[in-house]
């Protein structure tokens, strides 16, 4: 138990030298670049608003899984949780709003967790059924009841949009760090090395915080909480990796599945509300493909909540950078040609390490190979962001997109999904 406990330290401890080495990374690169908006306070505020949906709908994905029942689709679940929480929120107001949206996603995981648990269909076909279903239903229902002669569509509705919602939302400030005067925004402005960046982080994700942020914010570690560290989530976490163990020791196997398909279903509707909330009424299609986001955040952090929230981060920061100054998504290259040599210098401290058994003789051919692929890709990005001044708007807008796929491509060396997750489970049935 103590070897168990000091690797978890071990790994909070290296977590946070890792966000100490990046905030310092983003400080040299601002300077260098010139670009102010790389940690700023408006591009962090962003980066939060964009990151909730996308963990709402991870955090989905992962309460799914985890049960051994594959989630991809919570782009309808989320879809469904917009429409429903702008068609009860512009009646009854933000709190409608939030209930319908939880209940509507929850549905879609009902729905998926009948297909899959019950009756055994393939789990990627009935998550493309939903894909499918969910825009669908809300496109008919937008024709019905926001059509023109409507009490909807007299007010200002249309096929592809709901009237707005009543109300306001909640903003709060947190304390000690935004009472009193702006000393933090003062503090950005003076753009000095690293204190301002660190500034201009705090300033961004204290100030003018929504509820609905905090909220999704304390899902990550209760999530973890239940998941981890009680008997349900132990039950929950044996059926995904092993059901018919879990089925011999009394699990209701079933049952569980259900469970946790339904709270991942209402996990991606909240997303959807929160998604209302910000346009303050449902857009057709606004939730932009941040479901399959989501669900790719939640690969990225291998099936864990810490790893989830930084995937969600990354996703968030990318896409609020680009939103802020598309001049600022150059420094992307200078960025990531630092990480290279950072990386370039580490490989050469380990190859100088006393050479003692033919297998490492032969692991440091590799590492030469790996040495001179990293140092090319360096000399390549420094050149592009010197010769290149702004990229196209086609390109900034696809950055999300892109960063998902190549941190997916690096994530998938070291990841371990559930054992059991995807596969068909019939009492009795051992595979």
């Amino acid at each position: 138990m103590t070897t168990v406990a000091g690797t978890r330290v071990r790994k909070y401890h290296l977590a946070l030298i890792g966000v100490a080495v990046l905030i310092l990374l983003m400080s040299l690169v601002r300077v260098i670049s010139g670009q102010n908006d790389i940690t700023s306070s408006g591009t962090f505020a962003a980066a939060l608003m964009l990151s909730v949906p996308i963990g709402l709908a991870g955090l989905g994905g992962l309460w799914a899984e985890r049960a051994g029942v594959v989630n991809i689709g919570l782009e309808g679940m989320m879809v469904l949780g917009t429409w429903f929480a702008g068609w009860a929120g512009y009646q009854w107001g933000p709190v409608a709003a939030l209930v319908a949206g939880l209940l509507a996603g929850a549905v879609g995981g009902l729905i998926h967790a009948v297909a899959t648990v019950t009756f055994g269909v393939d789990h990627i076909i009935s998550g493309v059924a939903i894909n499918l279903l969910g825009p669908g239903v809300t496109r008919f229902l937008s024709e019905v009841l926001y059509k023109e002669g409507t009490p909807a569509g007299e007010a200002g509705a249309g096929i592809t949009t709901s009237p707005p919602l009543k109300g306001e939302g909640i903003d709060v400030s947190l304390p000690f760090l935004s009472s009193g005067p702006d000393l933090l925004g003062s503090l950005e402005r003076t753009h000095w090395f690293l204190l301002s960046d660190l500034a201009g982080i705090l300033r961004g994700l204290t100030h003018g915080v929504n509820v609905l942020v905090i909220l999704a914010v304390l899902m990550l570690p209760l999530t973890f909480f239940v998941l981890w560290n009680t008997a349900f989530g132990l039950r929950l976490r044996s059926a995904g990796e092993n059901p018919w163990a879990a089925e011999s020791l009394g699990v209701n196997v079933y049952l569980i599945k259900y469970v946790a398909v339904v709270i991942s279903g209402a996990f991606a509707g909240l997303g959807g509300v929160f998604l209302v909330f910000v346009s303050t009424k449902y857009v057709e299609g606004q939730t932009g493909g941040r479901g399959f986001i989501g669900l790719a955040a939640m690969i990225f952090g291998n099936w864990r909540p810490g790893g989830l929230a930084g995937g969600a981060a990354l996703f968030g920061y990318a896409d609020g950078l680009q939103l802020r100054s598309s001049g600022a998504v150059t420094s992307f290259l200078l960025f990531g040609a630092v990480l290279l040599l950072i990386y370039i210098g580490l490989r050469i401290r380990a190859m100088l390490a006393p050479v003692q058994t033919e297998v490492a003789v032969t692991g440091s051919t590799r590492d030469y190979t790996l040495l001179a692929g990293a140092a090319a890709g360096a000399i390549v990005l420094v050149w592009l962001w010197m010769t290149v001044d702004k990229l196209p708007n086609e390109f900034v807008y696809i950055t999300p997109h892109v960063l998902t796929l190549l941190v997916l491509l690096v994530a998938s060396q070291r990841l371990r999904m559930p054992k059991a997750d995807g596969v068909r489970y019939r009492r009795g049935e051992q595979h």
